[in-house]
């Protein structure tokens, strides 16, 4: 789904009321073999009075049967985050959604968090401070730019826990649904029309793709995506070139 709408602020403007602060929350998290990280995320989002939705993407592990277990709705259908996750909002019966990557732990609290930050008309979407599981300098330093970019550019990524009113995700039009970078996409299309917040809480990530590729190895990655893009890549040509210079 990908249609360009108005946000609250642009509706608040054209003389329409301001949306109602949401009462309730759903989770949404898109899997492909999770099996090793999924079982804490669920403990973690089952804590908290939330509806949860697993969205699979056609795992091979343990993944769908975790989720089986945990209880909550399970979704399977065809691979890729951006589908994964419009299908899951889709699926929402909340009026507000949190998307939850499945190796990202929200902090104790994080419903009542997400409902006071949307509480603001004026909040588009809203993202949680960035945390990786480790305590090396190098990723500290990856934290602190993170951060930086998120409060500062009001550009925060999925790893930080996008989240929204439901009836912002459809006139937003839902995540493009491309290889690579449906995060970006959607948080410049949000700031377009109104703020993009960031909690007071972390969220803490794994730091598995850093110890993978190289804590700076990725970073730069991800910043030459961001530069190609804007000086005209398309997305399936972006994703090609980081499947490429990932590998070590």
């Amino acid at each position: 789904m990908r249609k360009q709408g108005v946000g609250p602020s642009a509706t608040a403007r054209q003389g329409v009321p301001a949306p109602e602060a949401p009462a309730s929350l759903t989770v949404v998290i898109p899997t492909l073999n999770e099996e090793a990280a999924l079982p804490a995320v669920l403990e973690a989002v089952c804590a908290e009075e939330v509806e949860a939705i697993v969205v699979d993407g056609g795992s091979t592990d343990a993944t769908v049967r975790i989720a089986t277990r945990a209880g909550v709705r399970l979704i399977t259908g065809a691979r890729g985050r951006a589908v994964q996750m419009n299908a899951g909002a889709e699926a929402a019966a909340c009026d507000a959604v949190l998307f939850l990557h499945a190796d990202s732990l929200p902090p104790a609290g994080f419903r009542q968090t997400v409902l006071d930050v949307l509480a603001d008309p004026e909040v588009v979407v809203g993202a949680f401070r960035f945390s990786l599981a480790a305590t090396t300098l190098r990723l500290r330093l990856v934290e602190w730019g993170t951060n930086l970019r998120a409060r500062w550019l009001q550009m925060p990524y999925g790893d930080q826990g996008l989240f929204m009113r439901r009836e912002t995700w459809r006139d937003l039009g839902g995540f493009p649904e491309i290889p690579l970078m449906e995060d970006y996409d959607l948080v410049r299309a949000a700031r377009r029309v109104g703020r993009v917040a960031i909690a007071p809480t972390a969220l803490v990530t794994s730091d598995r793709r850093w110890r993978k590729t190289g804590p700076w190895r990725y970073t730069a990655i991800n910043t030459i995506i961001v530069v190609r893009r804007h000086l005209g890549a398309t997305p399936a040509q972006l994703a090609e070139w980081r499947a490429r210079y990932s590998k070590r």
